[in-house]
C-alpha cells in the first residue's frame, strides 16, 4: 500500500542515486503566472524514472534479484532499470518498442542492459516483456502500476514542497500515470490545498478518457511525439491514484509541445523532450485555470532523439511564426524577384530558400510562381510582409 512513510523511505534510499535537480525560474512561459521548472530532464539517465526503478530493486529481495529483472519502456524507464540494476549487479532485459528513439536504445545498453526491440508501442512491448518474465521467471519492474515505483516517483513532490513552499499549482506529465501518482499523493497528504494538474497528448489522451468515463479504457492506438507518455491504457493502481488525487487532466497537441520545447530551449537553454514538455506547454497555452498563482511544470525528461529535435524546431518555428513559406503568381519578366525581394528585406523578413517555376497547364502562358521560406519575428511580421506584398500588386496563392 502506497504510503506517505514509504516516499519519505524511497527519498533516503535515492539519497546517494539520484542527482539534485532544483527549481528553475522561466518567467516567460506565461505571463499571466509565476513559472518555475523542475527540470528532471538533468537528472541521471535523463529523465525522472531512475527514480522510481531505483527504489523498486532497491526494495526487491535476494531471490528476486536473483532471477534477473525485466522491463518494458518507451526509453526512459529502461535506462533507468539498467542503471539500478548494474548497479547491483543484477542483470536486466529491456523490451522496447521498435520506434524508440536511437539515442534511447543505445542508452539503455550502455547502461548494462540486453535489448529486446518489439514490433508496435509501448503497450506492445509491455506484452512482450509479460510474455518472457513468465518463460524465464525474471521479476518484472512495472514502468508505472507498481506502488514502489509510485513511491520512487513521489519524491519529487517531496522536493518540490521543500524547494517552494509557497507553490499553488504543480503541472505534471501523464502516459501511464506512475508519475502524477506519486507526485499528486506526496503533495495532497502533506498540503491538500495545492492543486496538481496531469497534461497528456493529444494523440494519447488514455488517462484523460478513463478518469472522464470513470473505467480504465485503452485506446485502439497512439500517435504523438512525445513519445514517453505514448500509453495506451494507464494502470490500475496510477487511475485510482489519479481519480483519488489529481485535479484535472488537460490535453496538448504536437504543435503546442514543439512550441514548448522550442521555448525552452531558447529562453532557459534547456532541452526536453516532448513528454516533459507537455506541462510547459500546457501553462503557455492557457490550458488550466491557474491566473495569477505561483506554479511548478515538472519538465520529466530530455531524452530527445536529435533527428527527432531537428523536425520539432522546424514545426515550433511554424506554431510560434517565426518560420513561414508563402507563394507568390507573378508575370515572368525581368525585375520581379527583385521586386519581391526588395519588399520581404524592407519589412525585416529573412529569405532562407526561393523556388522559380514556370506556371503550370491552366495558368496565364507567361505567369510563374515564386515559393519562398521565410524566417520571421511573429505572426505580426507575417501579416505585415503580406500586405505590403498585396499592396505592391503581387498575388499571394
Amino acid at each position: 500500500m502506497l504510503t506517505l512513510d514509504k516516499i519519505y523511505h524511497a527519498s533516503y534510499v535515492l539519497k546517494n542515486v539520484i542527482r539534485p535537480t532544483a527549481l528553475i525560474a522561466a518567467p516567460h512561459v506565461n505571463p499571466n503566472y509565476q513559472v518555475y521548472l523542475k527540470p528532471e530532464s538533468l537528472q541521471i539517465t535523463g529523465s525522472f524514472k531512475v527514480r522510481g526503478a531505483g527504489y523498486k530493486i532497491a526494495c526487491l529481495s535476494d531471490e528476486e534479484k536473483a532471477r534477473g529483472v525485466i522491463a518494458c519502456s518507451a526509453g526512459n524507464h529502461a535506462q533507468g532499470v539498467a542503471l539500478a540494476a548494474t548497479k547491483n549487479g543484477i542483470q536486466s532485459l529491456i523490451c522496447l518498442p521498435d520506434g524508440a528513439p536511437i539515442s534511447k536504445v543505445e542508452a539503455t545498453k550502455r547502461y548494462g542492459a540486453q535489448v529486446c526491440m518489439v514490433p508496435g508501442v509501448y503497450d506492445d512491448a509491455y506484452a512482450k516483456a509479460l510474455e518472457l518474465q513468465k518463460e524465464h521467471n525474471y521479476t518484472f519492474i512495472h514502468p508505472f502500476d507498481d506502488e514502489n515505483v509510485i513511491a520512487g516517483q513521489g519524491t519529487i513532490g517531496l522536493e518540490i514542497l521543500d524547494e517552494l513552499p509557497d507553490v499553488e499549482a504543480v503541472i505534471v506529465p501523464v502516459g501511464g500515470g506512475g508519475l502524477i501518482s506519486g507526485v499528486a499523493f506526496a503533495i495532497k497528504s502533506l498540503r491538500p490545498e495545492i492543486k496538481v494538474y496531469g497534461v497528456q497528448a493529444a494523440g494519447a489522451p488514455s488517462m484523460v478518457q478513463s478518469v472522464r468515463h470513470h473505467r480504465i479504457e485503452q485506446l485502439a492506438q497512439v500517435s504523438t511525439i512525445a513519445d514517453g507518455i505514448a500509453v495506451k491504457e494507464p494502470g490500475e493502481h496510477t487511475f485510482a491514484l489519479c481519480n483519488e488525487y489529481v485535479d484535472d487532466i488537460v490535453t496538448v497537441t504536437d504543435d503546442e509541445i514543439s512550441s514548448a520545447i522550442l521555448h525552452m530551449i531558447e529562453r532557459n537553454k534547456m532541452i526536453a523532450e516532448g513528454a516533459g514538455a507537455v506541462s510547459v506547454a500546457a501553462a503557455m497555452f492557457d490550458k488550466l485555470p491557474i491566473q495569477g498563482k505561483k506554479v511548478v511544470c515538472l519538465v520529466s525528461g530530455g531524452n530527445i532523439d536529435v533527428t527527432i529535435l531537428s523536425r520539432v524546431i522546424k514545426r515550433g518555428l511554424l506554431k510560434s511564426g517565426r518560420s513561414y513559406a508563402l507563394c507568390i503568381e507573378l508575370l515572368d519578366k525581368p525585375g520581379q524577384l527583385k521586386g519581391v525581394s526588395q519588399i520581404i528585406a524592407d519589412c525585416g523578413g529573412n529569405v532562407i530558400s526561393i523556388h522559380h517555376e514556370r506556371a503550370a497547364e491552366g495558368s496565364d502562358i507567361n505567369g510563374c510562381f515564386l515559393r519562398i521560406v521565410l524566417e520571421t519575428r511573429n505572426f505580426e511580421h507575417i501579416e505585415e510582409i503580406r500586405n505590403a506584398l498585396t499592396t505592391a500588386g503581387f498575388k499571394i496563392v
